[in-house]
């Protein structure tokens, strides 16, 4: 494939699941989650914020029903970068392709409820697309997540090397590496419905996995042979990243994760004031 253009377009997934209206939405009164508060913002508007904050961001693309454009466009603004919006399909995977009609170069993919994001792990996805990766999932693993938060996750996908957690996170080179989101085409939450896993990555490929016979990279290799792409992890030190906000229980936990982020920014911040009149 050839290689993406400097700059990258952002993605956030925000439409609610066919049929039925999110329980977190539904107990703040909100139609949807992307718009529940946590940390004195709603959750898209932490994303949106951590996208925007990421060199060579171009343009974010948020994908939900066509109903919350105008209230979204208010509550975001338009840019720098530009915030535009496509209407979510019915199924991720559609949504996906939809979303990157058109697009030129990189592009990063993630969900409106993916608060804790950190601009250096946009960073680093965009970089291992320009060492050649069609390709990137950011993970985490077992103990850095947990060593962020003890209820940060439950589930973990289990490999020779390590276990890990999803990030919710991922970065293709081009509009044509991104069929691989064809694996989302029923729903991505591969740790809650396994048969979704031997459906994207394949029977022999799961059976290795779970005999603790692959590797993390390992089982991205073989799967990036049947997608004819590579594709690479990103293991993210910061265990926050794999903590999104699917429920009351991960809302608190976002909660807390957030009000210390801001607590060790302003200390930060005056620590850096000192440092400053020190020097003058």
């Amino acid at each position: 494939m050839s290689r993406p253009e400097a700059g990258f377009t952002a993605i956030v997934l925000s439409a609610q699941r066919a049929g039925r209206v999110d329980p977190l939405a539904a107990a703040h009164g909100l139609s949807h989650k992307c718009l529940v508060p946590v940390g004195g913002a709603p959750l898209i508007a932490h994303v949106a914020g951590a996208l925007s904050r990421t060199p060579g961001c171009r343009r974010i693309i948020i994908v939900v029903e066509p109903a919350m454009f105008g209230a979204l466009r208010l509550l975001l603004k338009d840019g720098p970068p530009p915030v535009d919006f496509v209407a979510a399909a019915d199924n991720l995977a559609d949504s996906v392709l939809a979303a990157t009609d058109g697009i030129d170069g990189s592009i990063v993919v993630t969900t409106a409820d993916n608060v804790l994001l950190r601009p250096d792990a946009v960073r680093r996805m965009v970089e291992t697309l320009d060492r050649g990766a069609d390709v990137a999932l950011a993970m985490a693993t077992r103990a850095a997540v947990l060593g962020a938060h003890p209820e940060g996750q439950r589930r973990f996908y289990a490999f020779r090397d390590d276990a890990y957690s999803n990030c919710n996170l991922y970065a293709f080179a081009g509009r044509q590496a991104a069929t691989a989101a064809e694996s989302f085409r029923s729903g991505g939450q591969f740790a809650k419905k396994p048969l979704r896993l031997v459906a994207a990555a394949g029977l022999a490929n799961v059976v290795l996995m779970l005999l603790g016979r692959l590797s993390l990279a390992g089982a991205l290799a073989r799967l990036g042979r049947r997608f004819r792409l590579r594709i690479e992890p990103v293991i993210l030190a910061d265990g926050a990243c794999a903590i999104d906000v699917d429920n009351e229980r991960t809302w608190k936990v976002a909660s807390v994760l957030l009000e210390a982020r801001e607590k060790s920014m302003r200390a930060g911040a005056r620590t850096m004031a000192r440092v400053i009149e020190a020097a003058a």
